[in-house]
């Protein structure tokens, strides 16, 4: 007889796990299951079910590396505030907890933090994230999760898509802009002089 063992694909869509009322995790429980885990990337929905998905692949890894590194420049000269990159997880006031491919945070806000909810998954919504679609992530719950950011705090957000070469931006109050093929997207006024180059994110 052959045993056929089912994986579940992550490559399109996340593998929802839902483990309340069994298994009833707390934020430190669930930032030591990330910790244990790091092969993995993890969130948490306000519905408290755990998204697991694969790691990026090597080509959008290098964008978004290369996105990140703008950002940097930029957060290094402005000095207004801080940068993150992928790995870091933010427990948004709704409860989720998410990592944006890229974000930023006032230093205020930031400061205002204690030095032990700085080292877990920070319990303060960026001002700025950034995500970035890959050709085999659906788009829908990423707009989802841009207007979740926007709904918990953050001043503006870019959603992009390379797969069509959009570029979604997501401000409070505002309907959504959306972009095609743009050369450069700025973040005016919230992150001020900071302009994106995407001639080598597309």
């Amino acid at each position: 007889m052959t045993i056929t063992t089912v994986t579940p694909s992550l490559e399109n869509s996340p593998l929802v796990l839902r483990l309340e009322p069994i298994i009833n995790l707390t934020d430190d429980q669930f930032f030591e299951f990330c910790q244990i885990n790091r092969e993995l990337r993890i969130e948490r929905t306000a519905n408290r079910e755990l998204l697991i998905m694969s790691p990026t692949g090597s080509e959008t890894g290098n964008r978004n590396f290369k996105l990140t590194v703008q950002l940097g420049i930029w957060v290094e000269r402005d000095g207004t505030g801080i940068g993150f990159d992928s790995s870091s997880g933010f427990k948004l006031p709704n409860g989720a907890e998410r990592s944006p491919d890229a974000a930023w945070i006032k230093l205020e806000r930031w400061n205002a933090l204690t030095s032990e909810q700085q080292g877990k998954f920070a319990p303060i919504c960026p001002d700025f994230v950034v995500e970035l679609r890959s050709d085999c992530d659906n788009l829908a719950p990423l707009k989802t999760k841009m207007e979740e950011y926007i709904d918990n705090g953050a001043s503006l957000g870019f959603l992009i898509d390379r797969k069509n070469r959009d570029v979604y931006i997501y401000l409070p109050g505002v309907g959504v802009e959306c972009l095609k093929n743009p050369a450069t997207v700025s973040g005016d006024p919230v992150l001020p002089g900071f302009v994106l180059d995407l001639s080598n994110i597309w």
